[in-house]
């Protein structure tokens, strides 16, 4: 893990070595060879890092050394802060006497005060002293020194081999049963040439066991002529996995000694050739296809139905070894049920019931630290084996990675995959030890940390940094090493993520420091060594662990802190902490004088400081000259950004969201760096400069929720734009331009007044979220042909708006709609709502059946589950709507003006909610509303599924004709079984309820609703009186009543 600081600081040291040439600038006086002498030092240690942090997670004194120098790293990386600190701060105190330069000259580079330069000069001296005592001790551990990349070795014995035998006892979790039927089902299915399928997970999860119940499967062995179990595991030795396969098949053989490729694949093909093979390949590590290839077509040889089976830890190797993203398997984890019986079968074997009941409490608070994972289930049952009650309870109380034997029994599975990592990513893994157990990460505030702590350095700038971190993030995820992952809307990026809380007890032990807490008179000791450990810090002065608002000698060295909890001013000494790149301020209120002590921290990267109540920015931000993400969000009083802000011309990432903006200023220009900008919720904005397209470097642009009233040309201009927000704006149409964003994957307009699409839109072809609100289709509007260009892009649910005046404009819909071919277009859709806005010249009478052909044409198919029409002036509704092959699940009916009966919706066979609003002209609810053919002998079920069914507003209605004695009284007739919910409300000339229909549908009925129908509460009001309510309720007394 020292790998990546160390790297940090020679690249450093030669950048300033370079610095003094270019500008011929004297740094400190008798360190000019120091440096130079010390970079080399460090560089000869880089070689034997490899070897080093290997061997330390298992050997304490390794791991000891390893601390020292990553402790003397940061001491020289502090150094070199605090020496260009100084420099910067006399640069911002010329500048503001107005002294002007294009560079630095070594006039202002040289100290006044010699005291200053004595006293760096000596602390690199000292931290020369520090290494020259670490490369001695290097030499007693004989560490192997790394070999170049391109160097192969041969490949070292196999790991411990895992072999196809199983206990089936020892087998828990009902997930790993299910996963299995599954793998064998598609075994079962595969006639063609042999597929791959691949189990992924972390180490410990069940990987190797659910492959185990697949190759022992009883319609496995009977349908496969071989089957053929090898362990790979790291190096991939391609010779060496031949052998196994031949061996196991034992029809050919290779010579003992022979490493010929060639040889060995060819016994492979004599093997398998035209037999129906299963091969398991277990722990596979390799990314490297080359290695992989040649195996692979040697195994093509096998009969139709072979099939590969995969086990390993890293999604890429799976997909590098060609299994799709539906031939993928991962375990869950196991429940905590699960876990228990796991540990209680492993530490209590042969034990009665009785016995067990004695360790149940203390067994189920142990099984729950396993948080699923069988191997800890396992590893803690083997710890508890011989330990009695007060033992369970020394382990309940422990954490884990403070257990004995867990190093060696538990973390091993962990330290493979992590010995694999780069020494860039083993310090990122690490590192997220900082966070607290079962705490989401977010992923861009991780990326951001890590770079505050320098792990990601590089000689190209922030864009490399932050790509690099995004890469590091993405392998920690395919390693397994991250859970619960949460992407971007878009696909492309990692928003969210978690560790297991096995992974990160792994990741604290790796940490874990031998050596005694340090102390301090201000802070907790604690305290003390996490800043030690991760120079990074969640600081609440108030709490009383943390007592104080100061800053005090021990907090010094922070790089990322994050404060929470406190007044209106940072602490006293805020301004000492010089080495810090991260700080968050976020809803804690800051002061103008507040924010000027911040603008002091000359090498900040990210300040988060929103809702923090700011009025004001002081102009004092412009010295932040290394800033890369700034948020300024929520702080509704700031009205304007200083001109100095506009001068960070590092910035990354700008939110201004949620404040009271009036105007962007011209010079926004000038951040030709920006990737990120979010101006959204600023309502008294109404335009943007022109400038603002001249930020080709955009990425996301967020402007919902201002006054904007018009989008300029200049936006085609933004090539590389990914994410555009204008929801809730008064923009009237989407400038030509905007069809150039080729790389553009999110657009949203919800809320927009844009009436017409431009059609090339349709063509953006990496678009693939289109959130439009309401799609508004006419003469002047939208055609339904754009649809087809946008298919791909729609969500499961559209809006649409249908314009129509006249009978010529519906016939014109409807051909647009065939020609667009729209049923087949929409099959996705699973929820459309179809608003006819429009209002029909008078002079016109547009026939019902117009309006069912305009409907018909409209709804897509018959897997569509909800349905919402309103404004619809047909007077009968469609037939379709009382088709036993709809799948429809909810139907809305509103304001419809010219229907006056409804159809045979009791036949569709899902439909559970009804709502209808409005139906002006509807005066009879008749029998053929509940579907029931009077002719059928069968059984017949009406609204099978109906839970909910509404009636609002009908003022014409006056009667819900009821069903027959014969048919009340008939068993084979069963009328809304699981209703739960009748609503008819203000219905005002509606008198009595169907009786004997209620009465089928009693038992699970459960509330009636009848406000502001005023004659059915003159009828069933007043449940003390009369026999009508009593008829309603005598078969189901848990019948509420509702008038209000």
């Amino acid at each position: 893990m020292a790998d990546a600081m160390i790297s940090g600081v020679v690249d450093r040291i030669a950048a300033l070595i370079e610095e003094q040439i270019r500008y011929e600038v004297n740094l400190v006086r008798g360190v000019e060879k120091e440096l130079p002498e010390l970079s080399d030092k460090l560089e000869t240690i880089r070689n034997v890092l490899d070897d080093a942090e290997k061997r330390g997670v298992n050997d304490r004194n390794i791991k000891r050394w390893l601390k020292k120098l990553e402790a003397t790293a940061y001491e020289m990386d502090d150094i070199l802060d605090e020496w260009n600190y100084s420099l910067l701060k006399h640069k911002m105190e010329a500048l503001k006497k107005k002294v002007c330069c294009s560079f630095i000259p070594s006039s202002c580079l040289c100290f006044k005060k010699v005291s200053v330069r004595r006293e760096t000069a000596k602390k690199i001296e000292n931290v020369k002293v520090k290494v020259d005592q670490i490369l001695k001790e290097k030499d007693e551990f004989n560490f192997i020194i790394s070999l170049p990349a391109n160097i192969n070795l041969t490949p070292t014995p196999w790991r411990e081999q895992s072999t196809h035998l199983i206990d089936l006892k020892k087998v828990h979790g009902m997930d790993i049963y299910r996963k299995k039927n599954d793998i064998v089902s598609k075994l079962m299915l595969n006639d063609a040439d042999a597929q791959i399928l691949s189990i992924v997970g972390a180490g410990g999860l069940g990987k190797t066991t659910l492959a185990k119940l697949v190759y022992n499967d009883n319609q496995v062995e009977d349908c496969f002529q071989l089957r053929i179990w090898i362990c790979v595991s790291h190096p991939f030795d391609v010779v060496g996995v031949a052998r196994g396969i031949v061996d196991s098949v034992g029809k050919e053989t290779i010579p003992p000694n022979t490493n010929q490729l060639a040889l060995a694949l060819q016994k492979v093909v004599a093997s398998v050739s035209g037999k129906k093979f299963l091969l398991v390949l277990d722990d596979v590590w390799t990314e490297d296809e080359s290695q992989w290839k040649d195996l692979k077509i040697s195994l093509q040889c096998g009969a139709a139905g072979s099939n590969i089976l995969v086990t390993t830890r890293n999604e890429r190797v799976a997909k590098m070894m060609g299994t799709s993203d539906d031939d993928m398997y991962r375990p869950n984890h196991l429940s905590e049920e699960e876990c228990w019986s796991l540990l209680r079968d492993t530490s209590l074997p042969g034990k009665s019931e009785e016995e067990c009941g004695k360790f149940e409490c203390f067994g189920k608070k142990i099984a729950s630290k396993c948080k699923g994972l069988p191997l800890a289930a396992v590893v803690l049952g083997r710890l508890l084996l011989f330990k009695d009650l007060e033992g369970w309870k020394h382990v309940v109380d422990s954490e884990i990675w403070q257990m004995e034997n867990v190093e060696v029994d538990l973390f091993p599975h962990l330290v493979l995959s992590y010995n694999e990592l780069s020494p860039t990513l083993k310090r990122c893994f690490s590192y997220c030890a900082f966070y607290p157990k079962d705490r989401r990460i977010h992923a861009e505030t991780l990326i951001g940390q890590w770079m505050a702590q320098g792990y990601l350095r590089s000689v190209s700038g922030n864009d490399e940094m932050e790509l690099k971190g995004r890469e590091c993030l993405n392998n920690l995820a395919m390693r397994s090493l991250f859970q619960d992952v949460e992407v971007s809307k878009s696909g492309e990026q990692i928003e969210w993520c978690k560790m297991h809380d096995i992974v990160h007890d792994f990741a604290l032990f790796l940490r874990k420091n031998g050596d005694k807490e340090r102390s301090c008179q201000i802070c907790d000791s604690s305290t003390v060594s996490h800043v030690q450990e991760y120079r990074s810090l969640s600081w609440n002065p108030h709490d009383e662990r943390e007592r104080g608002c100061q800053v005090c000698d021990c907090l010094k060295c922070l790089r990322v802190l994050r404060v929470e909890g406190f007044g209106s001013s940072p602490p006293v000494g805020m301004e000492t902490l010089i080495h810090l790149r991260w700080l968050g301020f976020s809803y804690i209120e800051l002061s103008k004088d507040g924010l000027k002590i911040i603008c002091r921290l000359y090498f900040l990267q990210t300040l988060l400081l929103s809702y923090c109540s700011i009025t004001e920015i002081p102009r004092e931000i412009g010295n932040l000259v290394q800033l890369r993400q700034l948020d300024l969000s929520g702080n509704r009083e700031l009205k304007e950004l200083p001109d100095s802000i506009y001068k960070l011309v590092e910035l990354r990432t700008l939110y201004v969201a949620r404040c009271s903006l009036e105007e962007i200023r011209p010079e926004i220009g000038s951040l030709v760096q920006l990737r990120r900008l979010d101006l959204s919720e600023n309502r008294e904005l109404k335009e943007l400069p022109e400038s603002i397209y001249s930020l080709v470097e955009l990425r996301s642009l967020s402007l919902a929720y201002c006054s904007l009233k018009e989008i300029h040309g200049g936006i085609g201009k933004l090539g590389q734009l990914r994410q555009l927000d204008l929801r809730w704006n008064q923009i009237v149409e989407l400038p030509e331009s905007i069809c150039s964003l080729v790389e553009l994957q999110i657009l949203r307009i919800e809320g927009t007044n844009i009436n017409c699409l431009p059609e090339a839109l349709g063509e953006l072809s990496n678009l693939r979220t289109l959130e439009l609100g309401k799609f508004r289709v006419g003469r002047h509007y939208n055609k339904l042909g754009i649809l087809t260009k946008l298919y791909g892009l729609l969500t499961e649910s559209l809006q649409l708006e249908v314009y129509c005046g006249s009978m010529s404009e519906m016939a014109e819909l409807v051909e647009d709609a065939r020609e667009a071919q729209l049923k087949v277009l929409l099959q996705k859709l699973k929820e459309i709502e179809i608003f006819f806005m429009g209002t029909m010249n008078e002079t016109e009478q547009s026939p019902s059946s117009m309006w069912m052909e305009v409907v018909e044409a409209l709804v897509p198919h018959h897997k569509l589950e909800e349905l919402t029409i309103i404004g619809y002036g047909g007077s009968r509704l469609p037939h379709w709507m009382s088709s036993p092959l709809n799948f429809i699940k909810e139907i809305h009916l509103y304001d419809l003006s010219e229907v006056s009966s409804l159809p045979a919706m009791g036949k569709l066979p899902l439909l559970e909610r009804i709502y209808i609003r409005n139906v002006e002209h509807l005066k009879l609810v008749g029998h053929e509303f509940l579907g029931i053919e009077s002719s059928s002998d069968d059984d017949v079920v009406a609204f099978p599924k109906l839970k909910q069914l509404t009636i609002k507003e009908c003022q014409k209605w006056e009667e819900w004709e009821d069903i027959t004695e014969e048919e009340e009284e008939s068993a084979a007739i069963s009328i809304m079984p699981y209703l739960t919910e009748l609503a008819i409300r203000k219905c005002e000339s509606l008198k009595k309820l169907p009786h004997r229909l209620l009465h089928k549908a009693s038992s699970s009925l459960r509330l009636l609703n009848i406000k502001d129908s005023t004659e059915l509460l003159k009828t069933y009001g007043d449940k003390n009186k009369g026999s009508p309510w009593r008829s309603i309720s005598q078969h189901n007394p848990q019948l509420l009543l509702g008038k209000w």
